[in-house]
């Protein structure tokens, strides 16, 4: 940073704050930085200068608006690899996986910046020949509540298809990774020049979350908030929303399935499995947590799918042969080894992994997993496949569907037809027949169903998420009104 230390962004000023938390190195335990400790007073500092800042925002014409994303892509593009290594030594990104996300969201932010011309109406016919008009206006300010897993990913696209539509932002990141996925986003905007206010960072601790995350829902300047986390905090968030009749977008946790049929190329669903399974350590909402193989083929595909497993490199995540780099904290790591421990005592089958050395878990592979098993209901959000073997596609539908979550899924097999008549029958907000089930683009509907979320990000839906639908009409004297009522 070209400024002394980290600080809070607030109208467009860099903000101390005498009181700090530790930010650590989740590969070595070390502290990587000390992170400003933001309180309900500064949020709420952040959300009256977006207020102030909104109605001159959304005013300006749309050329400028989208011109100040464009910016902010080519500054991120230069600067991509102190992203890159924040997402490596903050959030423990694999080093292949901090170069695709620190390159991916140049384009997101390019696609958000389209979203400006995309604000449509309609003209509606009039029973009484009135101009008839259906028009879109923003929020307002909208409130981003970011995760650690994707953190510059999953903040941008919360706040810049926001910004686009008119809308002023105040992001709260993670408190894991709270410079990757807000501090050095602040400073792209502050070297793109963009106007006070119309974009806030307020990082705190874990400590102050719970008075911070209040501030940003129940603020009465706020109009909207982007939620991106756990099912069990979104659903305070969206309930705390719906309370005070707030728009909240909330995309939630994942349970997600990939089912592979009789008939499936096993290459392709070897591959997709592995990715889908230990894509940065399956600390994904996307990820493959079951894996739902035909009887016909499940010796094999196990077989190789093991010996696969088996090849997968753990370790300091900046060396790019260790595709497996550290679990996130301590909290999560219990949490995974939990599961992975009461699925053998049911009797399930180990048959590689289900050890760890600090926050480094091995990549796991279990068989005889059943319904009963907390592996089978909750999300695990890391590195664990589960194996299930089943009987012909409908039983694959009903365990995919077994689940409180609709997220994503993956079909595999040869037959197109037939792979879209499994998508059409599962409960997720996404599916992708010969794929994995870990999918984005900057302009599709993305978003599950269940306790996956509600509402949608990116491109036109995230036009619909960010504004208000509103109907004018411009009365030219075809209306009458009942004579008692006239003068």
């Amino acid at each position: 940073m070209d400024i002394d230390g980290y600080k809070l962004f607030i109208d467009g000023q860099w903000i101390d704050k005498d009181q700090t938390f530790s930010d650590y190195n989740p590969a070595t335990g070390d502290i990587w930085a000390q992170i400003p400790n933001g309180t309900r007073a500064d949020a709420g500092r952040a959300i009256a200068a977006a207020a102030a800042a909104q109605a001159e925002w959304a005013a300006l014409p749309h050329p400028k608006r989208a011109g100040y994303l464009l910016k902010a892509a080519d500054i991120l593009e230069k600067r991509q690899q102190d992203f890159a290594d924040a997402l490596v030594d903050e959030g423990g990104s694999w080093i292949g996986k901090g170069m695709f996300e620190s390159g991916y969201v140049p384009g997101l932010l390019r696609t958000a910046a389209a979203a400006v011309y995309q604000v449509t109406g309609e003209i509606l016919p009039s029973d009484h020949g009135k101009v008839s008009m259906v028009v879109r206006q923003p929020l307002g300010v909208v409130s981003v509540i970011s995760p650690w897993n994707f953190p510059l990913l999953l903040s941008a696209r919360g706040l810049a298809f926001a910004m686009a539509v008119g809308n002023t932002v105040v992001l709260k990141p993670s408190e894991e990774t709270p410079v990757a996925g807000g501090l050095l986003i602040a400073e792209l905007f502050a070297e793109a020049d963009l106007p006070p206010g119309v974009f806030n960072v307020v990082s705190c601790s874990r400590d102050n979350v719970a008075e911070v995350g209040d501030e940003l829902i129940t603020n009465p300047l706020v109009g909207g908030i982007s939620f991106t986390g756990s099912t069990a905090v979104g659903r305070q968030v969206a309930s705390k929303a719906g309370m005070m009749l707030k728009k909240a977008c909330v995309e939630l946790g994942g349970k997600d399935s990939l089912i592979i049929l009789e008939d499936a190329d096993m290459e392709l669903a070897l591959n997709a499995a592995s990715f889908g399974t230990f894509m940065h350590q399956g600390q994904i909402c996307m990820s493959v947590e079951k894996i739902i193989v035909d009887e016909s083929i499940s010796a094999e595909f196990t077989e190789r799918f093991v010996a696969k497993v088996k090849t997968l490199n753990v370790g300091d995540p900046r060396e790019m042969p260790n595709v497996i780099g550290p679990i996130i904290n301590q909290r999560q790591l219990d949490k995974i080894h939990g599961q992975v421990t009461a699925a053998v005592d049911q009797g399930a089958e180990l048959l590689t992994g289900g050890t760890y050395e600090g926050l480094f878990y091995q990549p796991t592979v279990l068989t005889g997993v059943t319904s009963e098993m907390s592996i089978y209901q909750e999300e695990t959000f890391g590195p664990v496949a589960p194996i299930i073997t089943v009987k012909g596609v409908d039983e694959a539908v009903a365990v995919a569907n077994d689940s409180e979550y609709g997220l994503s899924a993956g079909i595999i097999t040869r037959d197109e037809e037939k792979g879209l008549a499994v998508a059409n029958r599962l409960h997720t907000g996404m599916a992708h027949v010969n794929d994995s089930s870990v999918n984005d683009e900057p302009h599709v509907p993305f978003g599950g169903m269940k306790n996956s979320g509600i509402g949608r990000h990116g491109g036109k839906a995230s036009v619909e998420t960010f504004t208000e639908l509103r109907w004018l009409t411009l009365e030219r004297g075809g209306r009458h009104y009942p004579p008692p009522f006239l003068v």
